[in-house]
Order: structure tokens, then C-alpha cells, then sequence
């Protein structure tokens, strides 16, 4: 049976007793609004450990000015349902002065500068110090010995990896594959603000990456052609582009290594989209 924990104390307490069992404890980060996405990082964090602690908290901090934070959707009662099913052993829903204590007047925040301030961090500034806050403080709270995380925000994967790197936090971080629906769009809550015709529309954002990468593959050596052609080709479908870029796999700067990424993010009429896909140069 799933427990469902509000308070600190209350899951610091539960999460004493199972490590006093030398359990393994994974923890997947979710902002609600359950979708196979998630249930594919929980079913793969019960193949990695032996207890798994799923928190739901839609992170005020990581909203910029005029985002959607009021209208995000939440729908606790079908995603405790959904994870019910799953039979995981805990589910974390605090509020939000349980983690902002001094309702964010006094708040110590967590900043990876490097990373934070290009791509999407820079159409949504102070989003990305949001995000590492709220993780930080999700990852003290639980201690897990084990986190997992979706591939679909890309840039933000590697400033979670960042920051276990650099506040030398004994975590593995564990990441999967973007989940897609059967059109190719990679699953997102926000989805749901998408109209009929424009989730049709919609997986042409997957197809111009998986385009520009086997270009890539097949020996193209000119990233910024490619880049120029790609943001023609969405424009031409009526994407508004924020930004389209081929950039190296570990530190999002120009390519360095063998292993590159294409980053994207789109709106398609009042929805945010984001993707990528990596490739492999041969050099």
C-alpha cells in the first residue's frame, strides 16, 4: 500500500526505519499531472532499488514572470491513483510552505551559472536556480540513494548531474529515455494546452531533430547550415522558434566531442515544446 507523507518529519521518520533495513531508496521528482512518462522513470526506479519515494510539488521558484504556474495542471487524486497501482512505497506531497518555510522571503538558492544562463535558461531566467533549489532541497529531504530523471529536459539533466557533481552528494543520477507518444511528440503536461490541430502539427518538432542528427550521422560537418535549415523548415510550419542549436553533449558550448546534441525549443500557439536527440560524430 502506498503512504502518502506530507511533512518532513513525518517522511524523515518513514525513511529512518526503512534504512535502518539497509534498503536501497530511489526518488523520482514529479510536478504531478502523471503521464507514461513518469510511470516509466517509477517502474524503472523499482528495478533500481528497493524503496521508492515519489514526491508531487509543482515548484513555484521554477516559474519565470507570466508563466503558467496557476494554470499548471494538477491532478493529485488521479496521479496517487496512477502510482497507487504501481504499488510504490511512498509518495511526498508537501506544501508549498512545508519547502519555502519563510514563504521565499528568506531562501537560500542553489545556482549553477554556466548552465543556467543559455538556452532555455535564457528564455526563462532564474528558471534553471529554481529547479537545482527545489532538487537540492528534495534531495536533502529524502537522502535517496538513487534519483531518475526524464532525457526530454536535456539541460537540465546535466545541471542536476552539476550539482551532485559539485556539492559531492553520494546520489546516482539515473536517466531514461524520452518517452514519446505514438506520433513521436515527447510526452509533457503541457501537452495539454495543445488544440487538436496543433497536436497534430506538433511531432514535426521530433522529426526536423531526428533529420538534422542523421544528417549528422551521414557525415555533415556544417552545424550551422543545418541549424539554418532546420529553423526555415519549422518556420515554414508555423513554429515559433526560440532556439534550434547543435551543441557539444557535455557542456551545451560548441562541439568538442564525439558525442553531440540538438536542443529545441518551439511554441506552437500557446504551448511551450521542447525536444532533442543526441548523435555520435566519427571523426
Amino acid at each position: 500500500m502506498t503512504k502518502k507523507i506530507k511533512t518532513i518529519v513525518d517522511l524523515r521518520d518513514e525513511l529512518t526505519e526503512t534504512r535502518k533495513l539497509k534498503k536501497k531508496i530511489s526518488l523520482v521528482p514529479t510536478m504531478g499531472n502523471i503521464h507514461e512518462g513518469h510511470l516509466s522513470l517509477i517502474k524503472n526506479a523499482q528495478k533500481q532499488s528497493d524503496y521508492v519515494v515519489v514526491s508531487i510539488f509543482v515548484n513555484p521558484t521554477q516559474f519565470v514572470a507570466g508563466e503558467d504556474f496557476n494554470e499548471y495542471p494538477r491532478t493529485l487524486d488521479s496521479d496517487i491513483e496512477l502510482i497507487s497501482k504501481l504499488n510504490v512505497n511512498l509518495v511526498f506531497i508537501p506544501d508549498v510552505i512545508e519547502l519555502y518555510p519563510m514563504n521565499n522571503k528568506i531562501s537560500t538558492e542553489v545556482s549553477i551559472p554556466e548552465l543556467e544562463s543559455i538556452y532555455c535558461g535564457k528564455h526563462r531566467p532564474g528558471h534553471f536556480r529554481g529547479v537545482a533549489t527545489i532538487v537540492s532541497k528534495l534531495f536533502n529531504i529524502v537522502q535517496p540513494d538513487i534519483a531518475i530523471f526524464g532525457e526530454k529536459d536535456y539541460q537540465q539533466l546535466l545541471i542536476i548531474r552539476s550539482l551532485v557533481k559539485n556539492h559531492f552528494l553520494p546520489i546516482e543520477i539515473i536517466s531514461l529515455p524520452t518517452v514519446r507518444e505514438a506520433s513521436g511528440l515527447a510526452m509533457s503536461s503541457r501537452n495539454n494546452y495543445l488544440t487538436e490541430s496543433e497536436r497534430k502539427k506538433a511531432p514535426m518538432l521530433y522529426e526536423c531533430i531526428k533529420t538534422t542528427v542523421n544528417l549528422i550521422i551521414n557525415g555533415a560537418k556544417d552545424y550551422e547550415k543545418l541549424e539554418r535549415e532546420a529553423k526555415l523548415f519549422l518556420e515554414e510550419a508555423e513554429f515559433k522558434i526560440e532556439y534550434y542549436n547543435i551543441c557539444d553533449s557535455e557542456t551545451l558550448g560548441p562541439v568538442q566531442g564525439k558525442i553531440l546534441v540538438v536542443l529545441a525549443a518551439v511554441w506552437l500557439g500557446k504551448t511551450r515544446l521542447i525536444d532533442n536527440a543526441t548523435a555520435h560524430t566519427y571523426d
